[in-house]
C-alpha cells in the first residue's frame, strides 16, 4: 500500500522576524537622514515667510498713514532701544478764499465777526494777524462730512519745528492750528468751516489749508518684542514716548529695530522715513531682517 506524502507547514522563526525588523529600522533611519534636511529647510522657509508677512502688514499700514501725514509734522524719538515715529494725520484739505467778496454782502448776514468794521461780511475771507473764526473754501472740500467738529483741527501753512506760529505741535496760542467748531455747505459749491477764534500769522502761498484728525505714533519696542500703532491722544509740543492713547498691536517677535527720518538737503519739501526690523526666530534659527523706506511730502 502506497503511503501518501504529507505537507508540512512552515512558520517564520523569531530570528527571521528580528532580521526583518532590523532591516526596516535601518531603512527608516536612512530615509530620515535624507529627509531631515529638506524638511528642516521647508520649516525654516515657512517661519521666515510668516515673519515677513507680519512685517509687510505693518509696513503697508505705515506707508498708507505716512501718505496722509501733515507736511513737516514727522518726528522721531528714541528711548533706550525703542523708537517712536510720530506725525499728524490729515483728514482732508483744500484752498481758502483770500479776497473779499465782490459784490460785498451786508454785515447782517455774517456768520463770522466783521473783522475790519466796515459793516460788510468778511466770512468768506481768512484773516491773518487778527483773530478770525471761519473761512469759505474755493470749491467743495472733498470728504467734508468726514470732518468731526470739536475734535478735528484746521491747520494753515505748517513749516514744523523751529518756525514760530507755523508749528502745529506748538501750544494752541502760538501754533497754526485751531479747533474746528462747525462745517457747512456754502453758496456756489463752496463750503464754510468755522473754528475757535485764532490769529493765523503766516499765509500759505498756495492758499492751502489742512484738516487734521490728530497725532499718530508707530512704536517699535524690542524689549517687549512688539510694534504698536498709537492714536486718539492729545497733540503735545514735546513728543511723547510712548503716548498715552489707545494702541493696536501690529506685529511681535521683534528683537531689534531702528527708525530714522531724513530730509533731502537739496529739497526740504521731501523727506524719507527709514524703518529696519529684525525678527528673532522662535525655533532658534537665523533672524530675519527687513528694511523699508517711505518718501514723505512736505509741501505745506
Amino acid at each position: 500500500m502506497r503511503r501518501s506524502s504529507s505537507r508540512t507547514s512552515r512558520a517564520f522563526t523569531l530570528i527571521e522576524v528580528t532580521a526583518v525588523i532590523t532591516i526596516m529600522a535601518i531603512l527608516a533611519i536612512g530615509v530620515s537622514v535624507f529627509l531631515r534636511l529638506p524638511l528642516q529647510a521647508y520649516q525654516d522657509a515657512q517661519r521666515r515667510a510668516s515673519m515677513s508677512d507680519a512685517a509687510d502688514t505693518a509696513f503697508t499700514m505705515l506707508k498708507r498713514d505716512l501718505q496722509r501725514a501733515l507736511p513737516n509734522s514727522v518726528r522721531v524719538r528714541s528711548v533706550g532701544a525703542a523708537y517712536y515715529l510720530e506725525f499728524l494725520q490729515v483728514r482732508t484739505g483744500g484752498r481758502y478764499r483770500a479776497d473779499e467778496p465782490n459784490p460785498r454782502a451786508p454785515a447782517g448776514g455774517n456768520t463770522c465777526p466783521d473783522a475790519d468794521g466796515d459793516t460788510f461780511a468778511n466770512e468768506n475771507v481768512l484773516q491773518f494777524g487778527i483773530a478770525d473764526t471761519c473761512l469759505a473754501t474755493l470749491g467743495a472740500v472733498q470728504g467734508l462730512t468726514s470732518i468731526i467738529p470739536n475734535r478735528d483741527f484746521l491747520v494753515v501753512y505748517n513749516l514744523g519745528l523751529g518756525f514760530p506760529a507755523a508749528d502745529a505741535y506748538a501750544s494752541a496760542a502760538g501754533s497754526n492750528r485751531s479747533l474746528i467748531t462747525a462745517v457747512a455747505a456754502g453758496a456756489a459749491g463752496e463750503n464754510v468751516i468755522a473754528f475757535q477764534g485764532h490769529a493765523f500769522t503766516l499765509e500759505s502761498p498756495a492758499r492751502r489749508f489742512h484738516v487734521i484728525s490728530g497725532p499718530v505714533t508707530y512704536a517699535c519696542d524690542p524689549v517687549a518684542g512688539v510694534v504698536r500703532r498709537y492714536a486718539a491722544y492729545a497733540i503735545a509740543a514735546a513728543q511723547p514716548a510712548p503716548p498715552a492713547g489707545a494702541f493696536s498691536l501690529l506685529t511681535d517677535g521683534i528683537d531689534a529695530c531702528s527708525i530714522t527720518y531724513d530730509q533731502n538737503p537739496a529739497n526740504q519739501r521731501t523727506g524719507v522715513v527709514s524703518v529696519w526690523l529684525r525678527f528673532a526666530d522662535p525655533a532658534g534659527g537665523a533672524a530675519v531682517s527687513l528694511f523699508q523706506q517711505v518718501q514723505v511730502s512736505n509741501e505745506p
